[in-house]
């Protein structure tokens, strides 16, 4: 097992969520996605799947020992405990954690827990003091009955209409983008009511949807409609505001580069011997570039030929000028890697050990633990009943 921490002496042997519960009803990315991320700072994470298990356990491939590494992304530090909520006595074991918990976490569809008496109203009666975060597509109001899935979410918030080419047919992100943020936004309503616990003593319910994380996070684009009235449209690679701003094409290929303010710029044109551009009329502020990007394009596309990605990265970077290489993902956690970022850590021992992505903040005092490798389904289960059974504290 490895962790960040064994060559700081002044670090906690726990984290900053050490001796919190938390009670995992949900499944596939946002729930689970935020879970981790809670078991990461030390709290205690049971995991309760139904005997089918998550369903991202079938989701494959790819795999690594015939697990599914989609599975593995998310679910590490926790314990799993398979019930089945049609079963009375089941039923009454997952209300029994629900009681003990601090956080209750789910994602099933809008009171899809009530007849279970673990939804809010039901799990607040026997725990006042619970944090009950609810994750959903669309709310729970004329929502409430649309399937949550991220796709969805990706077409209907309007992120599609601005991606892929401007001539071609509207692209998904490459990864589910508003699962995982609606994960993070539940993280930090947690926290958020948790700190309002500490200062009250009362619980409440959090709730977080993918649609309205969808247009938070579509921030500038969703702003230049609400604000400006303009409805945002595909370019590319392009940005609607800035220029340079995109790849261009280089001997090998192609490289980002950016010129996120006049500096930067000057500086690009130094680098590519263009020493006259800042001073031209139509180049000189941000504004001139960004309306006058297909001249200024041609002029940039020139002084780039004949060198490589990796010449111009180096020369580019030790000017100052924001650039970067189009990596795959292993490239992009090698570099990582170079850059002492220590992407990967390894959970477990043995032959139960499996990499996974490192937690993704870096605390000075109570660094993120890395305690339990992703579970079979039901891997805690007679242990966790066992505890469920003795009387609480």
């Amino acid at each position: 097992m490895a962790d960040d921490d064994t060559d700081n002496p002044g670090t906690s042997p726990v984290g900053p969520l050490h001796g919190l519960l938390v009670a995992d009803f949900s499944r596939v990315l946002a729930g689970p996605y935020a879970t981790m991320l809670l078991a990461d700072m030390g709290a205690e994470v049971v995991k309760v799947e139904s005997p089918q298990g998550d369903d991202t356990r079938t989701w494959l491939p790819p795999v690594r020992d015939e697990v599914s590494t989609y599975y593995l992304a998310v679910n590490r530090n926790k314990r799993s405990l398979a019930l089945d909520l049609k079963n009375d006595d089941d039923a009454a074991l997952a209300r029994e954690l629900a009681a003990r918990a601090d956080i209750v976490i789910e994602n099933f569809k809008p009171g899809g827990l009530t007849r279970f008496g673990l939804d809010y109203a039901g799990v607040r009666a026997e725990n006042p003091g619970v944090v009950y975060a609810s994750i959903s597509g669309f709310g729970t109001g004329a929502g409430a009955s649309l399937p949550g899935y991220d796709l969805m979410v990706q077409a209907i918030s309007g992120l599609m209409s601005l991606t892929g080419d401007p001539e071609g047919q509207p692209y998904r992100a490459g990864i589910s983008v508003f699962d995982v943020m609606t994960g993070l936004h539940a993280v930090i309503g947690i926290l958020a009511a948790l700190r309002h616990r500490a200062q009250t003593g009362r619980g409440q319910h959090v709730e977080v949807n993918l649609l309205s994380t969808a247009l938070s996070g579509l921030v500038n684009h969703s702003s230049a409609y609400v604000a400006g009235g303009t409805v945002p449209y595909r370019m590319g690679n392009a940005h609607p505001s800035l220029f340079p701003y995109e790849p261009l094409p280089v001997s090998d290929g192609e490289l980002i580069v950016i010129a996120g303010n006049d500096g930067q710029f000057a500086r690009l044109c130094k680098v590519l011997g263009l020493p006259g551009l800042p001073d031209d009329p139509r180049f000189t502020r941000n504004q001139d570039r960004t309306a006058n990007r297909e001249q200024l394009r041609p002029l940039l596309v020139e002084a780039l030929a004949g060198r490589t990605r990796q010449e111009l990265f180096r020369e580019l970077l030790a000017a100052g000028v924001p650039c970067a290489p189009i990596n795959t993902i292993d490239e992009g956690v090698a570099f990582a890697d170079e850059l002492g970022l220590a992407p990967v850590v390894t959970v477990g021992d043995g032959d139960t050990a499996v990499p996974t992505v490192r937690h993704p903040i870096t605390f000075s005092a109570t660094p993120a633990h890395y305690r339990l490798p992703p579970p079979g389904l039901d891997e805690h289960g007679a242990e966790l009943r066992a505890w469920l059974a003795e009387p609480r504290d």
